[in-house]
């Protein structure tokens, strides 16, 4: 039997909601396993109807669901009454699709299905994103067959899960992959040095109120060398645009830049938040950066990811109140005049990245398809 045919016949399902930290390795596992020749369902909720790319051509199902901690008691009585009606449609379905594998990428739009997918005794994985153990993934991980992992050590995994834990990385985007064959190169003394700051898709206030007042503290013949490329939210551009102008520095200050991957492969220094994507995609390039988690992050995983990279030597971790504009100036100015310190920096941010995130990911799925079916389609691979 062909991968196509055990596919049509057993899909693998993948669980997703519309928040961005999903929808990314959701994606890229998609490819993979498409490319790989598998036929795949996606169960969403209502905001990821309407995705495009890998998941665009994907059968989708868009399941009930809804949040039983950090609201109102009135907002879990109803979030709880969305997740019993999500299993319900999600075991509905699981039972027509009979899939080989349901494979979930954490928030809470991924319980119904993965309950279900347990009932049912289907084979589940789900992937961590972050290096704290999400709240929808601590719930689902006693149940699940396989949990992967984006970072080495992951916090608030039981001992007794600990031997289903698989370490695959988290999957990025293409054109980040490929800066993973470009040398980082260290400016010589007196070369331009390009400076990245990055907040986000929308930014971050606190980069707006800091990184000039910073840039503005730096001796002179390091400001002559820095080319500043910053993100800043609409309402902030021209009050950082005027800062850099008054002081004569020069930057270039958007609220979007569409290459941002490729101004990542010519970053010297990197300053931004911790989120998963973006640890990832620093470790998977190899950038040197300045991590300023965001403080209101659910169980402020971003300062968990951001003390994994830190710990590695590829990044120097600011938590947001100590992030001034003096604090910022000095760690720049280390950075740059101490010699052989980005090289040693960019190295170890290498070091702990993860180029095929996204096909370990896809192996590990792959090889919890029950045996019956994986013989199958091994025989014509």
């Amino acid at each position: 039997m062909s991968p196509e045919n055990l596919s049509q016949r057993h899909p693998i399902v993948l669980v997703a909601g519309g928040t961005g930290g999903h929808v990314f390795p959701a994606e890229a596992l998609a490819a993979e396993l498409r490319q790989r020749g598998y036929t795949l369902a996606l169960f969403t909720d209502s905001r990821g109807k309407t995705w495009s790319g890998a998941l665009g051509g994907v059968d989708t199902h868009a399941i009930r669901a809804g949040r039983v901690s950090g609201v109102s008691l009135l907002r879990r009585i109803t979030g709880a009454a969305e997740l019993a009606l999500g299993g319900l449609q999600s075991r509905k379905l699981l039972a027509r699709l009979r899939p080989s594998v349901v494979v979930g990428f954490g928030g809470y739009a991924s319980v119904p299905a993965m309950l279900a997918a347990n009932s049912l005794s289907v084979p589940t994985v789900i992937h961590e994103q972050n290096a704290l153990l999400g709240r929808a993934n601590r719930l689902l991980a006693p149940r699940v067959s396989a949990i992967a992992t984006s970072f080495a050590e992951v916090a608030r995994i039981r001992p007794e899960d600990a031997a289903k834990v698989v370490l695959t990385g988290n999957p990025v985007r293409e054109p980040v992959r490929a800066l993973r064959e470009i040398p980082f190169t260290e400016p010589a003394r007196g070369a331009p040095v390009e400076l990245l700051v990055t907040g986000g898709s929308q930014g971050a206030s606190v980069f707006a109120r800091v990184v000039p007042g910073a840039i503005a503290r730096l001796p002179e013949d390091i400001r002559a060398r820095l080319n500043v490329t910053q993100q800043a939210r609409p309402e902030d551009l021209e009050t950082v645009r005027a800062a850099y102008a008054d002081m004569g520095q020069s930057a270039t200050v958007e609220s979007f830049f569409a290459d941002l991957p490729e101004r990542l492969g010519r970053a010297h220094i990197v300053v931004c938040r911790a989120g998963a994507s973006t640890c990832a995609e620093l470790t998977c390039a190899g950038r040197p950066a300045i991590l300023v988690p965001y403080p209101s992050a659910a169980d402020d995983h971003q300062s968990a990811n951001a003390r994994a990279v830190a710990a590695s030597g590829g990044a120097e971790l600011v938590a947001e109140p100590s992030f001034t504009p003096e604090t910022l100036a000095a760690r720049l100015k280390l950075m740059i005049e101490q010699p052989g310190r980005l090289t040693q920096m960019a190295t170890a941010a290498r070091n702990a990245g993860h180029k095929d995130a996204a096909g370990n990911l896809a192996i590990l799925v792959m090889n919890l398809v029950p045996v019956h079916l994986r013989n199958g389609g091994k025989e014509a691979a």
